[in-house]
């Protein structure tokens, strides 16, 4: 699943939960969502680890399964 800018329509880079554009230079912050249900995810942290658990049914979602999206506006 490919991230476009709202901006300039130029495919932006997922890294820690944000995205920067470089053809416009924005930062936008993502979204994570599960890959059964495409809600968003609840992000867990605790000693310096990050976890993501789906609250509609689907528990806890590992980091390289987790769909990161711009928030819908």
């Amino acid at each position: 699943m490919t991230i476009t800018c709202p901006e300039c329509r130029a495919a932006l880079e997922p890294q820690n939960g944000a995205a920067h554009c470089e053809r416009c230079n924005n930062d936008y912050a993502l979204e994570a969502r599960c890959p059964e249900c495409h809600q968003p995810l609840q992000v867990l942290k605790a000693c310096g680890a990050v976890d993501y658990f789906c609250q509609n049914g689907h528990g806890l979602i590992s980091k390289k399964r987790v769909e990161f999206a711009l928030p819908d506006a």
